[in-house]
Formats: C-alpha cells, structure tokens, sequence
C-alpha cells in the first residue's frame, strides 16, 4: 500500500511516498479500514515541517476517513462496508483528557492516516455521518470536533448567545455554522473582504477586517452595544488575545484553540479578572464528543463542511504548500 512519511528532520520538500506492507486481517477487537480521504489540519502541517519533531519515517496525517473492509472477533457496532472516520486522540474515549501532549496522536506521536489501508482497536474510528463524502467525513476529527468541543460542550453555547470567530479557516467555519445551528449572532474576523463576503454567504451576522480595522476587539464591543459577546474562539493566540478579552462580555467564554501569532505574550490579567473571563484551552475532543457531534450532523444535514481543494496523496507536499499561502477558504482534503 501507499503512505506519506516524514524523515527526520522533517521538511515539505523532503517527504516520500513509500510502499508499505499489508497490514493483514484485523485481530480481535480490530477493524480493517480502507481509508479514502485525509483532510489538513495546522497540526499535520507543523510536524511535515518539522515545527513538531516526531520519529523517523512516521506516516502523517491525524484524521482519516474510510470504510470497513473487515471485522475482527469481539467487535460490536460496525459491519463490512461501514463509512468510518478516525478519531484525533485515540485513547480519550470520555471523560478529563488522560494526556497533556501530543505522544498518542496519528501522524505525530504514532502513526497517521496518511496511507491506503489501517489496521486498528474499533474505538480508534467511530461511524461517519449519514450520506457524507469521505473528504467531508475526514473534516471532522480535528477541525470540528475542536469547534464543536469549545462552543456545545465547554460554552454550552445556546440560542440568543453571541460568537466571535476569528479567521476562517476550518475550524473558524465549522464554527459558524455550529453557531447558526443553536441560533447564535456570530462575528467573523478576516484580512480578506472576498472571505468575509463568503462567510456571510454562510450565515455571519457581522464581519470584520481587521487590517483595516485594527481595533477590532473594541468594533466587536460597540456592535454588540458595549455589551461584549458572549463566547471567543481565539486562533491567534498572544498577537490577537488581548484583543479577544476586550471583545468578551463580563463573565463571557474564551476558547484558547489556536497560537497562530506564537507560544507566548503578554496577557491583560487586569482586564480578565475584572471581567471575570473563563480562557480555557482546547485541544480537540474525546470519541464520546465526536459521536455527539456527528449526531448532531445527521440531524441537522443541510449543515455540510466547506472544502477549499482536494490534492491526491501522492501530492501531499503540495497540499502542504497550499496551506502555507493562507489563501484558502474552510479545509484543504487529501484523496486516495
């Protein structure tokens, strides 16, 4: 079969296609997954680039889609022809994350998706959504998951509340329409008025550039009439933070998802505590928040992820390239 791998160091450029034995029949307790899509995350990015150094050869690629070619003995709940997608931590079905690193994630700390066929525990992959394409399906491990964790589960976000998104990339859409989904106003920052444009194409209730509007934690308070919103996903990280808790209402949620401006900065405490502002970091979801999702999305099927380009694996470089120009809209998917 095919895969992707890293050598170490790692850098675009210097990625192979490889072939790679079988993996064989599932044992117990396995399933035997044909995967068919991978889709683009920061994350994948950063350790082809070596930005996340990981072993030597490791195949990349943390979220996969596919379908069931076999069934090992002791498995309930999937069945040959199965449309399955991976899940981002295999090892956190439920409950408090049992880690605080990266060490258990496909395509980082142990091997990914990037490859034709995957042997592996049944609960590594849950069910996909009813009539999805398999890009469409591997959107969701990582990208909407994270979303759907910060706003549903943590911010038990509800109709009538406000969201600031910033960015619009995946998971800054998968936001939107989660938000639209409960029946939230939602608020979309961007540096391109041809994006915004496009998102509120999808449904944002207000937009904001914030090259020309550079300001724009304080557009965010005068819209919603000093107010403040009720809930952040914050992607920048310390560049665009203080900005964020400026934008937030007196008791209001911050999601801390992305460190697109660095790994450290100086943070207005002053302002937080008075505000009372709960930051929570985010890193992805458990299987169970993933089922509750894609639950979510059978029964609400007009919401659909938006999917920039596809690259075929063999060029997963490229793909890599293209998400270096930060010119595209929603995820970028790899197809087998």
């Amino acid at each position: 079969m095919k895969a992707v791998i890293a050598r170490k160091p790692s850098k675009i450029d210097t990625l192979e296609v490889v072939d790679l034995p079988d993996p064989g029949a599932p044992g117990p307790g396995q399933i035997r997954v044909r995967l068919h899509a991978n889709s683009l995350n920061y994350h994948d990015y950063a350790v082809a680039a070596g930005a996340l150094p990981s072993e030597d050869r490791r195949i990349l690629m943390s979220d996969g889609a596919g379908v069931v070619e076999a069934v090992g003995a002791d498995v309930c709940g999937y069945a040959v022809g199965d449309r399955v997608v991976s899940t981002f931590f295999p090892y956190w079905q439920d409950g408090v994350p049992p880690h605080g690193d990266f060490s258990h994630v496909p395509g980082d700390g142990i091997d990914g998706y990037g490859r034709e066929i995957v042997v592996t525990p049944a609960h590594w992959f849950t069910q996909a959504p009813k009539g999805w394409s398999h890009a469409e399906a591997a959107t969701l491990p990582c990208a909407a998951l994270t979303a759907w964790r910060a706003l549903a589960v943590e911010g038990q976000l509800k109709a009538g509340d406000s969201v600031l998104i910033l960015g619009t990339g995946g998971v800054a859409m998968f936001a939107l329409q989660f938000a639209k989904m409960f029946g939230a106003t939602a608020i979309i920052t961007s540096s391109s008025d041809a994006k915004l444009e496009r998102a509120k194409a999808l449904g944002a209730d207000h937009t904001i550039n914030y090259k020309t509007e550079t300001k724009w934690g304080q557009a965010v308070l005068d819209w919603t009439g000093g107010r403040g919103v009720d809930h952040v996903l914050e992607i920048g990280g310390p560049g665009t933070l203080p900005q964020s808790i400026t934008a937030a209402r007196v008791g209001g949620h911050i999601s801390l998802i992305g460190i697109l401006t660095g790994i450290a900065g100086n943070v207005p405490t002053i302002v937080m505590m008075l505000k009372q502002i709960k930051l929570q970091g985010i890193i992805v979801g458990s299987r169970r928040h993933q089922i509750e999702m894609i639950r979510a999305f059978d029964a609400n099927p007009a919401i659909r992820p938006v999917i920039d380009r596809t690259f075929p694996l063999a060029n997963l470089a490229d793909a890599f390239h293209y998400e270096e120009g930060a010119t595209h809209f929603g995820k970028i998917c790899v197809e087998m």
